[in-house]
C-alpha cells in the first residue's frame, strides 16, 4: 500500500534472477539457459517496480558460448539503460559459460564452497571407427567440400581436423578472455594465469581477482539497503506439458546432456 501514497518512501525493492543449468540454444523452458527463453525474464527484472539493484543467482557449469555472451550482453545494456547495479551470487558453481554470466555483474559473490572459472573452450566427441571395423561396417561418405566431413566420429581423427578445431576455439577462447577482463579489469591478480581453464574455490576465486568476496543474497543485500529491502523473484514461466509432468524424448535427451556438464564439477 505504500507504494501507492504520496510522499511516502517504498522500502527498496531487489529484482532477483536465478540462472541455474547448462546453458544451450535449444533451451525450452527445463534444465537449461537460453537468451530466448530469458529475454523477457531479465526485461522484467530490471523493469518491473524500479529495483534498487538486480541480483543473479548463478549456478550454472557453463554450455554455449554464444549463449552465455547473449545473456550477459542483454544483461549489461539493460543495467546500463535503467542504471541499475547487478550483483551475482554463486551457489554451486559458475564455470565456463556460467562465470560468463557471472562476469555480467558489477560484483561477484561466492559461498565458501563455490567452484568458479574454467575460462577456456572445450570440445568433447566420441570416435566410432575402430568399433565400425570390428563389426564389419564399412563407412561410406562422400562430399562436394573436403571441410564437410570435418570430425567425422566415424572416421579415424585426422590431425588437421585437430588443428583446425584448434584455430575455431582460439577466438571464442580471447572473447571469453576478453569478456573477463573488460568485466573484472584491474581486480584480476596480475601475476596469475587465470585463463588456463582451471577452477578456484570459495576464497581462492576471490584471491584471484575472480570474485569480490564471500558473502550470500539476504544477509548482503539487508546490509546494503536496510532490513526493510524486499525481494522479487523473477524466473521463467513454465508451460502446460512440463507442469503436468509430461516428458518427451527430447526433454530426457537434454536432462542427459545437462547431466554431463553437472558431473565434471562433481555435482
Amino acid at each position: 500500500m505504500k507504494r501507492w501514497l504520496p510522499f511516502v518512501k517504498s522500502d527498496p525493492v531487489v529484482a532477483v534472477l536465478r540462472l541455474s543449468g547448462p546453458i544451450a540454444a535449444n533451451a525450452r523452458g527445463g534444465s537449461s539457459l537460453s537468451d530466448a527463453n530469458l529475454a523477457p525474464v531479465i526485461e522484467r527484472a530490471f523493469r518491473k517496480g524500479k529495483p534498487a539493484a538486480v541480483a543473479l543467482i548463478v549456478n550454472s557449469p557453463g554450455g554455449s558460448p554464444a549463449q552465455s555472451a547473449l545473456i550477459a550482453a542483454r544483461i549489461r545494456r539493460l543495467s546500463d539503460e535503467h542504471k541499475v547495479p547487478v550483483l551475482a551470487f554463486v551457489e554451486d558453481v559458475a564455470a565456463s559459460g556460467g562465470y560468463w554470466l557471472a562476469c555480467a555483474a558489477d560484483e561477484i559473490w561466492v559461498d565458501a564452497t563455490s567452484i568458479v572459472g574454467s575460462i577456456g573452450v572445450i570440445y568433447a566427441g566420441f570416435g566410432f571407427h575402430e568399433l565400425l571395423s570390428r563389426q564389419g561396417v564399412e563407412r561410406r561418405i562422400h562430399t562436394s567440400g573436403e571441410s564437410k566431413s570435418f570430425l567425422d566420429p566415424f572416421q579415424p581423427e585426422k590431425p588437421e581436423d585437430v588443428n583446425r578445431l584448434m584455430q575455431l576455439q582460439a577466438p571464442i577462447h580471447e572473447a571469453f578472455k576478453d569478456h573477463v577482463r573488460a568485466r573484472r579489469g584491474d581486480r584480476l591478480r596480475a601475476d596469475a594465469d587465470l585463463f588456463t581453464g582451471d577452477v578456484w574455490v570459495g576464497a581462492q576465486a576471490v584471491e584471484m581477482g575472480l570474485a569480490d568476496g564471500v558473502g550470500h543474497l539476504i544477509p548482503l543485500m539487508k546490509q546494503r539497503f536496510g532490513d526493510k529491502v524486499k525481494f522479487a523473484l523473477h524466473a521463467p514461466r513454465r508451460g502446460l506439458w512440463p507442469r503436468l509432468g509430461v516428458q518427451v524424448v527430447a526433454d530426457i535427451a537434454d536432462e542427459l546432456e545437462a547431466r554431463v556438464h553437472w558431473a565434471r564439477y562433481g555435482l
